[in-house]
This record gives structure tokens, C-alpha cells and sequence, in this order.
């Protein structure tokens, strides 16, 4: 009789304890979910290279997991303008993940591959220098790579340091304005990225 109450007990103390486990694992992915930063993009003046801005969102969104780019809605916060003009291919962050950048046609009549310039942009906003290192290998490297060069994705380095800035980061609201201070892991400057 008394060995029937302790298996009863331990039955009963498993079964409390069942639902609990299913809630402690699934809880880290839930909360790890909900911790990816979702930036909207506005192409409505990104002109003819629309479908040149929504290659680099999906090039970041498969290559980075704490934040993600979706196209503005009605309704959604613009994170990122997008604009086009006859100049050179620029970024002006304001603050991390907010900003705005230009799709310039000079570089797209020298040749340059119009997806990895939007997606070096891109980089830009999302916390990547310029990094002239000329090799076709490293996304934020822009334009010191030969105009042929065809390769529109991050490097593993760059897609870990994207990573690194965003991890735990809640969204920022939305910014206006033009050469507005970036802040970035404490550093606090006026930037304008030339691709």
C-alpha cells in the first residue's frame, strides 16, 4: 500500500512537471524569436531599381539572423528610405538600422553589379564601415572591387558583426532627416557612406 502512495506521488509529481518542460524549451526559442529587430525598407522613390533594393533584403535576410528587412506596408514604420539619383551610390545612417540610401546611376553606368550596391548599402545602415580591401569576397569593400565583381552577399565576418549589433536589440523607432547622429556600440558620429 505504501509502495502504491510513493509511485502515485511520482506519477503525480511527473505529470505536473511534463507541462513545465515543454514551456522551459520552448520558451528560449519564443523569446529568441521575438528578439529578431524587423527593419521596413520604402521604395515607393526607389525609381527603376526597385527589384535591385529587394534582392538586398533577401541577401541579408538569408544571411543574418537577428534582424530582418520587409517592405513597408500601409501602416509600417519606414526604417530605411530609399531614394535613386544620378550621383553615386550612397548611405546616410542615423542611427543603427535607420537611415537612408541612394541607389546612384554613375556607378551602375561604370558597370557595377546594381545588387551588391544596394546590398552594401544596405550594410551600412545595418552598422557596416566601408572597408576598401578591394576584394570582390568582402561585400562592404563597394566599389575598391572591380566594377565586374558579381558577389552581393556578406562575408561570414560581416554577417557575424550584423549579428553582433543587433543580438537582444528591441526595435528603434522609425527616423527622419538627413546626416543625423549614428550611435553604434557607443560611438557617435555624422556619417555618409560612398559606395
Amino acid at each position: 500500500m505504501q509502495l502504491r502512495k510513493v509511485a502515485g506521488v511520482a506519477a503525480l509529481a511527473v505529470g505536473l512537471m511534463a507541462p513545465m518542460a515543454a514551456v522551459a524549451t520552448a520558451a528560449p526559442a519564443a523569446e529568441a524569436n521575438a528578439l529578431v529587430r524587423t527593419l521596413y525598407y520604402d521604395t515607393s522613390q526607389a525609381q527603376e531599381f526597385v527589384a535591385d533594393w529587394d534582392k538586398a533584403a533577401e541577401n541579408w535576410n538569408k544571411s543574418v539572423v537577428n534582424v530582418k528587412l520587409a517592405k513597408k506596408t500601409a501602416g509600417s514604420p519606414t526604417n530605411i528610405r530609399v531614394l535613386a539619383d544620378n550621383g553615386w551610390p550612397r548611405a546616410i545612417p542615423s542611427t543603427l538600422g535607420n537611415g537612408t540610401v541612394y541607389m546612384g546611376r554613375q556607378a551602375v553606368q561604370q558597370g557595377h553589379y546594381k545588387p551588391r550596391i544596394t546590398t552594401h548599402e544596405i550594410g551600412h545602415i545595418l552598422g557596416l564601415p566601408d572597408r576598401r580591401t578591394g576584394l570582390c569576397t568582402d561585400l562592404m569593400s563597394g566599389s575598391s572591387a572591380p566594377a565586374t565583381c558579381k558577389n552581393d552577399l556578406p562575408n561570414a565576418a560581416e554577417k557575424a558583426e550584423v549579428d553582433r549589433k543587433f543580438r537582444g536589440s528591441l526595435a528603434a523607432p522609425a527616423q527622419a532627416g538627413f546626416g543625423a547622429s549614428l550611435t553604434v556600440k557607443g560611438t557617435k558620429n555624422t556619417e555618409c557612406y560612398v559606395y
